[in-house]
C-alpha cells in the first residue's frame, strides 16, 4: 500500500499519466522514468543496486554542474590570461571549450553552456562602435599609438568644433562688411576680397624661415597659433562697424590666420609623430584628418544655427565669439598639455639631465613635460598642468637648474666673440679636440661653439656637459677663472669634459630605458660654425 501511494505521488508530481495498471508490486510494471530507473524492490539485492544508481546520479549531475560553472567562470575571468582576436581596431575574447578542445568566442550574447557558442549576437551598439573606430582611430588602437593620443584627440575634436562656429560668425560679418547684404556690386566685393586673401597669404612666406622654431617648442607656438587665429576671427567680426576699413581690416585679419594655418600645420606633423608608436605616421595623419572634418561638420551647423540668431548684430555677434573662444581655447590647452613629447630639447634635456646628475634617476616622459613651460624664454606666461605628487621624480633643484640653464645657455656661439687671446684658442682646442662641439662659460652665459662637424648627438653631449658645470658650480663651488686656466689640469672645463666622456653614454642608455628618444637634441642653433685646423 505505501508503494502505491509513493507511485501515485510521483505520477502527479512529474505531471505524467502512465496507461495500465499501478499496482504496488503487480502489473505491467511502472511507468514513469523515476520507476523504471529505482525498480522498487523489496529485497535486499533491490536496495542496494538502488543505493548504487543514486550514487551514480549524483556522480553525473556533480560532474555536469561543474563543467558548467567552468565554463561560467571562463566568461567571468578578468581579462588577464585571456586570449584575443584581434582585427583591425577591433579586439575579440577568447576562452577555451573544454569538450570540445578549442577557442570559443566570449563576447555579444554569452550562453550559460560554452557549447552553445553559436548563439552570440551583436548589438547595434557594438557594430556602430566598430565603423566608429575603423573610420575614426588608427588600425591596432590603442596599441598601434602612444597613451597620450586618446586625451589629446577628444580635446581636439572640441576646439574644432568652437573653431568652427567662431569661423562661420566671422564669414557672416565680412560678407556684412563688403555689403553683399545691401546689394553691392559682385565684382567689387570679389575684388576687396581677393585683395583681402591675397595680402594674408604673404606672411605664410615669411613665417616659412620660422620653421626650426616650431620644432623646439611645438605646444608654445602651437598655442600662439590659436590665439593669433581667435584674434583674426575676431577683427573680422567687428568689420561690419567700420566698411570703409574693410581691406585693412580684414588683410591683417588674414594675414593672422594665413601664419596661424602655417604654424599649426608645422607643428601638428611633431605631434603626430610622436603619437606614431609603431610607426605607422600616415595612418595617425588620416584619422587625425577625419576626425577633423566631423568636428568641422558639426561647428558648421552649429555655427549656421548661431548665425541666423546673430544676424547683423555686431554686439551680439561679439558677445557669442567671446564664449566660443573661451571653449576654444581652454579645450586647446588642455589638449596640449595632454601631449607627451618624447624628443629632447634644450628644456627637457635639462630636466633629464639635471635630475640624472643630482639622483642617478632618468624622470618620466610625462613627469618631465608636465613641468616644461608653453613659454620657457618668458617665465611669467609659464602654464603648467595641475600634477599629482605620486612617484614624483623630479626635485626642486632640477627644475631650477632647467629654468636658469635656459637663460643662460647660447648654443651656437661666435668663437671670436669669446676668446681674445691667441693662448685662450689654443687652450680650448686642444681640449675639444676629439669633441664636436666647445664649451666655455663667458660672461655669466654657457656658451656652446660648434664645429662643422657638429652632430646633434654632440649637440645632446653639450648639453649634458652644461648641467654637468652647472651642478659643479652650485654643489662643488668650482668657478670659472679664465679660459686657459679651466682647460688645464683640475680646470672646471677639464674636469667636466673627463666625467662627460665617462658617464654620457650610461645617462643615454637610462634614458633610452626611460622612454626618452636619445639619438639627437631637437635644438635652433645660431648659424655660426668653425672649422679647426689641427
Amino acid at each position: 500500500m505505501d508503494a502505491s501511494i509513493t507511485n501515485t505521488l510521483l505520477k502527479r508530481g512529474g505531471g505524467i499519466s502512465g496507461g495500465g495498471s499501478s499496482g504496488g508490486n503487480g502489473g505491467s510494471g511502472p511507468n514513469n522514468w523515476w520507476d523504471r530507473w529505482f525498480n522498487n524492490n523489496n529485497n535486499d539485492d533491490g536496495n542496494n543496486g538502488n543505493h548504487i544508481k543514486g550514487f551514480l546520479l549524483c556522480v553525473l549531475l556533480t560532474l555536469v554542474f561543474q563543467h558548467c560553472y567552468k565554463a561560467y567562470a571562463n566568461v567571468q575571468e578578468n581579462d588577464k590570461g585571456v586570449v584575443f582576436e584581434v582585427k583591425g581596431g577591433r579586439k575579440t575574447k577568447l576562452f577555451v571549450d573544454e569538450l570540445s578542445d578549442e577557442f570559443v568566442v566570449a563576447d555579444g550574447g554569452l550562453s550559460f553552456f560554452s557549447g552553445l557558442k553559436g548563439l552570440k549576437m551583436a548589438s547595434l551598439w557594438g557594430e556602430c562602435r566598430e565603423v566608429f573606430m575603423r573610420l575614426m582611430l588608427p588600425e591596432g588602437y590603442p596599441d598601434s599609438v602612444t597613451s597620450d593620443y586618446l586625451e589629446y584627440s577628444v580635446w581636439r575634436s572640441v576646439q574644432g568644433v568652437a573653431a568652427q562656429v567662431s569661423s562661420v560668425l566671422a564669414t557672416q560679418s565680412l560678407l556684412y562688411a563688403v555689403g553683399l547684404g545691401k546689394g553691392a556690386i559682385p565684382t567689387a566685393a570679389a575684388v576687396n576680397w581677393v585683395l583681402k586673401d591675397g595680402i594674408g597669404y604673404l606672411s605664410k612666406i615669411f613665417l616659412s624661415k620660422f620653421g626650426r622654431h616650431f620644432d623646439v617648442n611645438p605646444k608654445g607656438w602651437r598655442l600662439f597659433a590659436d590665439f593669433l587665429e581667435n584674434a583674426a576671427f575676431g577683427m573680422e567680426i567687428v568689420t561690419p562697424a567700420f566698411p570703409h576699413l574693410f581691406v585693412p581690416i580684414g588683410a591683417a585679419a588674414g594675414a593672422g590666420r594665413s601664419a596661424a594655418a602655417l604654424i599649426q600645420a608645422a607643428t601638428r606633423s611633431c605631434f603626430y609623430a610622436g603619437f606614431a608608436a609603431q610607426r605607422n605616421f600616415a595612418e595617425v595623419i588620416a584619422k587625425g584628418e577625419a576626425q577633423g572634418m566631423v568636428s568641422k561638420s558639426v561647428g558648421i551647423l552649429l555655427g549656421i544655427a548661431l548665425a541666423n540668431c546673430i544676424q547683423a548684430s555686431t554686439p551680439l555677434a561679439l558677445a557669442s565669439f567671446g564664449a566660443v573662444t573661451w571653449i576654444h581655447m581652454f579645450c586647446n590647452l588642455k589638449s596640449y598639455q595632454s601631449i607627451q613629447l618624447r624628443t629632447l630639447n634644450p628644456y627637457r634635456a635639462s630636466l633629464v639631465f639635471g635630475e640624472y646628475l643630482l639622483s642617478g634617476l632618468v624622470p618620466s616622459v610625462k613627469e618631465v613635460n608636465d613641468e616644461e613651460p608653453f613659454f620657457p624664454a618668458l617665465p611669467l606666461l609659464s602654464l603648467k598642468p595641475a600634477s599629482k605628487a605620486e612617484n614624483r621624480v623630479l626635485s626642486p633643484e632640477a627644475k631650477e637648474a632647467a629654468a636658469t640653464i635656459e637663460q643662460r645657455l647660447e648654443l651656437g656661439s661666435k668663437l671670436s666673440d669669446i676668446v681674445k687671446t691667441k693662448t685662450d684658442a689654443h687652450a680650448l682646442l686642444d681640449l675639444y679636440k676629439n669633441q664636436g662641439y666647445i664649451l666655455t662659460p663667458h660672461n655669466g652665459k654657457v656658451c656652446v661653439i660648434l664645429k662643422d662637424v657638429c652632430t646633434p648627438q654632440d649637440m645632446l653631449k653639450s648639453m649634458f656637459h652644461v648641467n654637468y658645470l652647472y651642478w659643479l658650480e652650485k654643489n662643488v663651488g668650482l668657478n670659472s677663472i679664465g679660459i686657459s686656466d679651466n682647460c688645464g689640469p683640475g680646470g672646471m672645463l677639464q674636469i667636466s669634459l673627463e666625467y662627460v666622456e665617462r658617464e654620457f653614454n650610461h645617462a643615454k642608455r637610462d634614458g633610452e630605458l626611460a622612454g626618452w628618444v636619445t639619438d639627437s637634441l631637437i635644438a635652433r642653433p645660431k648659424p655660426h660654425r668653425i672649422r679647426p685646423d689641427y
